[in-house]
């Protein structure tokens, strides 16, 4: 039974093989060809699902060989490679989905903005819209809504959930502490609502978010921040009440879009799935002088990186340190930027790689790049960079510590469960699944937290030249949004991905007009990697 069972795991693994190296020909014949036939006079449709945008594709057989869904960087380089195709006349651009946090949008925004300067037109279609959806829209030349939708713009709220009354009714404790008032990631257990600092944190960064959505709008359609507030005070609108306020240039069905405005001469439609087999190297693009672009996405832990695992990504300390060891080792590569999109984790695995950083920065330049999230953890492993880059509606900072466990007996009571065991040692039942921390675990616990959060502070305070009296006094883990840790100190300049590789080309005496290639990681995987682990990193 055991041959049998030995020899079908063979005999699948070799079918496996043998897929992967089918699919592997056929990845190596289709780009042998160059890539998708494009002819002149073209519309590029770019349809943005903003809610399902990542930072990374999927690492498996499906992602590397039968298509992946697009990313942000995609998105992007759609955008990039349309500027300078003589064969994209025009684009339409289709923002749907929402969902997107507000950093991921900006980016998008930005390089709608860089298209722009090609003097090639960019419209903007919607089938229906809220903030984030128009936000992007409002960045190309006019803007369409389909006849029988509206605009729902309607300005900005926040909700949050808190289940202590829900534990408290299955007799479960959330025993969790925390140092920092605005540390708040264990209010969703141990509160019923907001806590006074909870609460300002909160509204601060609504209000600060929806100063940012604005001014966008302002600046998109040409009004005065004031007209804007006023127009959302008013949403949302029905069709023909967004074109009387001048928010919608004019209504259309998609397929009526080319009557209503010049595409720039265009007479086929190419879509963005198609478009993205087009290679920026074959358009002169992304060839050059060599910067590596690390995305460490996901929660921080010790151990290797996952990035398709149910739970979600997770990048791992392990991992890091070989990618990073690995970049300051080759010569070809000049500069390293490590895009972070985390909301942080384990303190030891965040120190690990602080830790190379800071040994990776004393032989190349290291900037940091934050997508939609670098707080706590994603701040600690950002700090080292030699410069921080975060979009405008980043949220980071969170400067702070939380530590503690779950009380579990009165459930296992009501549920008729019997929790025994022996302990040896003071402090051996500590983290005891059934009852609360004792006021001696409590006092060791908060001690070593204490100590975390002393060490956080004065490596931070080191980072950005200021000391930890300054530091502390921002911290206290409350979350910033990118512009507001801009003017607190915490980093150094706004924008995106592309902002952060032109200060790294900045910082490797790179001449800013030329191209660069990026080498990224996690690189794709190579064969013998997939039939390892076909559908995992």
């Amino acid at each position: 039974m055991a041959v049998r069972k030995g020899v079908g795991v063979i005999l699948g693994l070799l079918l496996l093989a043998v897929l992967v190296s089918v699919l592997g020909m056929a990845a190596i014949f289709f780009a042998a060809r160059g890539g998708p036939d494009i002819r002149d006079n073209a519309t590029l449709y770019l349809q943005i699902d903003g809610g399902s945008l990542s930072e990374i594709e999927p690492g498996g057989v499906v992602g590397q060989f039968l298509g992946s869904s697009p990313t942000l960087r995609s998105a992007v380089d759609a955008l990039r490679k349309a500027a300078v195709d003589s064969r994209i006349k025009s684009v339409v651009l289709v923002p749907r989905g929402g969902g997107a946090l507000w950093a991921k949008t900006q980016e998008l925004r930005e390089a709608v903005l860089e298209f722009r300067k090609s003097g090639k037109p960019i419209i903007a279609y919607l089938e229906y819209a809220t903030e984030s959806e128009y936000y992007l829209a409002s960045a190309c030349d006019k803007v369409f809504l389909a006849p029988a939708s509206s605009l729902d713009l309607r300005g900005l709220a926040t909700y949050e959930l808190f289940f202590r009354g829900s534990l408290d009714k299955i007799g479960a404790y959330p025993d969790l502490m925390h140092i920092g008032d605005y540390k708040t990631a264990a209010n969703t257990f141990t509160e019923t609502g907001f806590t006074p600092a909870h609460r300002e944190m909160a509204e601060s960064l609504n209000r600060d978010l929806y100063a940012q959505l604005l001014r966008g709008i302002a600046d998109g359609r040409n009004r005065s921040e004031d007209d804007v507030r006023a127009l959302l005070d008013h949403g949302p609108y029905i069709a023909r009440d967004a074109v009387a306020a001048g928010l919608i240039d004019d209504l259309a069905y998609e397929d009526e879009i080319d009557d209503k405005v010049d595409l720039g001469g265009a007479k086929q439609r190419v879509d963005a799935d198609k478009y993205r087999e087009v290679s920026p190297v074959s358009l002169g693009l992304d060839k050059g002088p060599k910067i590596a672009v690390l995305y460490l996405v996901g929660v921080i832990a010790s151990g290797a990186s996952s990035f398709d695992s149910p739970g979600g990504a997770v990048t791992g300390s392990d991992t890091v340190v070989e990618w990073l060891r690995k970049v300051r080792a080759d010569s070809s590569v000049r500069a390293i930027v490590l895009r972070i999109d985390s909301p942080g984790g384990s303190a030891v695995a965040s120190d690990i790689i602080w830790r190379e950083v800071m040994l990776t920065r004393a032989i190349k330049p290291v900037i940091a790049s934050m997508g939609d999230v670098a707080a706590s953890g994603g701040y600690y492993v950002a700090m080292p960079a030699n410069a921080v880059i975060a979009q405008p509606g980043t949220l980071t900072g969170s400067i702070g510590v939380v530590v503690g466990k779950f009380a579990l007996g009165g459930t296992m009571e009501k549920l008729g469960v019997g929790v025994d065991g022996v302990e040896s040692g003071e402090y051996a039942g500590m983290l005891s699944p059934v009852r609360p921390y004792s006021p001696k675990e409590r006092a060791r616990v908060m001690e070593q937290m204490q100590a975390t959060y002393d060490t956080f502070v004065e490596k931070v305070a080191e980072a950005r030249a200021s000391t930890p009296e300054k530091i502390d006094a921002i911290a206290q883990g409350r979350v910033w949004t990118g512009r507001q840790a801009r003017e607190l100190g915490l980093v150094d300049d706004l924008g995106g991905l592309w902002k952060a590789i032109a200060v790294a080309k900045q910082r490797a005496k790179i001449d800013p007009s030329r191209h660069v290639e990026l080498d990224v990681y996690p690189p794709r995987r190579s064969v013998f990697e997939l039939v390892a682990n076909p559908f995992g990193s």
